[in-house]
């Protein structure tokens, strides 16, 4: 419902396709309903699909840092498998890997996100060493916090050590930094854009 929503409020024919990103038949579903959809493999790939639980480390179960990682990490090269043969055929597309603070930074409680943020910096650096010269390009937009629904369960204006959802970048900034990378020159690749609240 919240996919669908979003979708009515884009507009211009855009189209919610829920997908589970731990299954790979589901991610195979998805494709081929954006396929269907918009007669093809998309020009651009945004993975923004994220999860994030606080805990220290002598106290995460194993289980929630397994989700993490399949979350943060496995999730989105399950995407990228499923979507860039296409984009190599096609010789051009662009994949945006969202990742985080946390994909350079450390912060106690911290173990699983970042442990998937540093593994999904990783595989961006491997996948952009490996596009070079395909036409296919490759960015990570790497946002400190962001002020959306994920930090509601922490409630982080009443946490010692958290950033005040006021003190957070909008939602609306990472959308637009993103829209600066792809909107780049053909012959421009952002490597890597970091962003900070001002």
């Amino acid at each position: 419902d919240a996919l669908r929503r979003e979708a009515d409020a884009v507009g211009g024919g855009a189209v919610a396709v829920p997908c589970d990103l731990r299954y790979d038949a589901a991610v195979a579903a998805a494709v081929s309903r954006v396929a269907a959809a918009f007669g093809g493999a998309p020009d651009v790939l945004v993975n923004n699909a994220g999860a994030f639980t606080v805990a220290p480390v002598a106290e995460t179960p194993p289980a929630d840092f397994v989700a993490a990682l399949e979350a943060n990490l496995v999730g989105p090269f399950r995407l990228v498998r499923a979507l860039l043969p296409a984009m190599l055929a096609r010789g051009g597309g662009h994949v945006v890997t969202v990742g985080s603070i946390a994909d350079r930074s450390v912060f106690p409680g911290n173990g699983a996100y970042a442990a998937s943020k540093h593994g999904l910096r990783a595989f961006h650096e491997v996948l952009r060493a490996e596009l070079r010269g395909t036409g296919v390009r490759a960015s990570l937009v790497s946002p400190g916090p962001v002020d959306t629904p994920l930090w509601d369960p922490l409630d982080p204006d009443n946490r010692e050590g958290f950033t005040p959802r006021a003190q957070m970048l909008a939602a609306a900034a990472v959308a637009d930094a993103i829209r600066y990378v792809v909107s780049a020159p053909a012959e421009v690749n952002v490597d890597e854009l970091r962003l900070s609240r001002a």
